[in-house]
């Protein structure tokens, strides 16, 4: 096992009815801005939940943060804190919405053109104002961790950060508040943790077998609830399991003492920022695809992910391999996400202007061991055709 420091001080609030709480852990003399994407929150109820809750409250609202949230948007919320000498945001949404918050939360302090928060990583941020998140769908992870990922359109650049000053004071988990979501959403958000986890967890042996065995199980949990949210959406015990997988998928833990790929991301935000996929569509376009061109390398994995996770044990060690990408592009397939770039109408442009990204990024030698060169994404891509 590697080295490593793990540190987490986000509260979690889990459980039916938690966002009365907000009253608790939001300070009672704090100016706080409300930051929310479209009208769902409104529809069902969610925002009137929270406007109980902040009785007594200054507070202002800034709705419109958009899935893959805009660099351009994020800083109208940003000349909207300076201006109301804002002190606390409260994101309430997905992880959109925590993204765009973490975002603004550190450019609201920043001390030059906040771009370049994103073009460091995050790496320039010395503070950033206080914030909570009340969450409404599981996938990404945002609630409980430390980075995000904005998107600037006018130079169609996706790009993400962390920063130690940028997790989430608290964040509140209602599954009941994910009974309404379409099933795209809930699709989508299942495989964005599914991926998280394999991101962290499909790499080589770092003989850390605690960390594979949380990963292994929050992976078969996916594989067994997810299912069951798309057929009966208002079952609380499913919701509150996915949506807990999705925050343990990425807040650190499965991830700290072993190494990490994240090619398949830096690939799918390209994807995203040109051609606007869902975030979790990319990713089951790119996964597959990745994890065949990438065998030899991650074979040991491949072939314990295979055994512990699909119960893969008969035929030799390439026949179990590909039996597991077969079985996990199924299962994408099965939650409603298409895994094949001609199923978004994309074709073999696509694969230069990807590449063209990547390079024009700096994404030249992606993955654990930093070997996933243009000419190896050149291979997923047209793989993933």
């Amino acid at each position: 096992m590697n080295n490593f420091d793990y540190a987490n001080p986000t509260h979690i609030l889990f459980g039916k009815g938690r966002i009365a709480d907000l009253a608790k852990v939001v300070p009672a003399d704090a100016r706080v801005l409300l930051l929310f994407g479209g009208g769902s929150i409104r529809n069902n109820g969610v925002l009137d939940e929270v406007h109980a809750a902040l009785a007594g409250r200054t507070f202002h609202e800034f709705s419109g943060i958009e899935p893959n949230p805009s660099y351009e948007n994020l800083m109208q919320a940003v000349e909207l804190v300076r201006k109301e000498k804002i002190d606390f945001l409260l994101a309430v949404g997905g992880g959109s919405v925590i993204d765009g918050t973490k975002f603004i939360a550190a450019a609201a302090n920043f001390d030059g053109e906040p771009w370049a928060i994103l073009e460091k990583g995050g790496r320039n941020v010395t503070s950033a104002l206080p914030f909570g998140a009340v969450l409404t769908l599981p996938a990404t992870g945002s609630e409980m961790n430390n980075g995000g990922v904005v998107t600037r359109k006018s130079i169609k650049a996706k790009m993400a950060f962390s920063s130690k000053h940028c997790f989430p004071l608290f964040s509140i988990l209602d599954p009941t508040k994910t009974f309404t979501l379409p099933t795209r959403q809930i699709g989508n958000g299942v495989v964005d943790a599914f991926a998280h986890v394999m991101e962290q967890y499909m790499t080589y042996p770092a003989n850390a077998p605690v960390q594979d065995r949380f990963a292994e199980g929050i992976l078969q949990t996916l594989i067994e609830e997810g299912p069951k949210a798309l057929a009966n959406p208002e079952d609380y015990d499913v919701r509150a399991n996915i949506m807990w997988c999705a925050t343990l998928a990425l807040n650190g833990l499965i991830g700290a003492g072993v190494p990490q790929d994240w090619a398949t991301h830096m690939v799918g935000h390209e994807l995203t920022a040109l051609y606007d996929l869902d975030h979790a569509q990319t990713l089951a376009i790119v996964m597959p695809s990745m994890l065949r061109v990438r065998k030899e390398g991650k074979r040991a994995k491949l072939l314990q992910y295979a055994a512990r996770v699909w119960h893969l044990t008969e035929g030799d060690e390439d026949t179990r391999i590909e039996a597991a990408i077969v079985k996990t592009q199924a299962f994408f397939e099965q939650m409603g996400v298409k895994t094949r770039l001609s199923d978004y109408e994309l074709n073999a442009d696509a694969v230069e202007a990807v590449l063209a990204q990547l390079s024009a990024h700096k994404m030249t030698t992606l993955g654990e061991r930093r070997d996933v060169t243009l000419e190896v994404s050149r291979q997923v891509l047209e793989l993933s055709l």
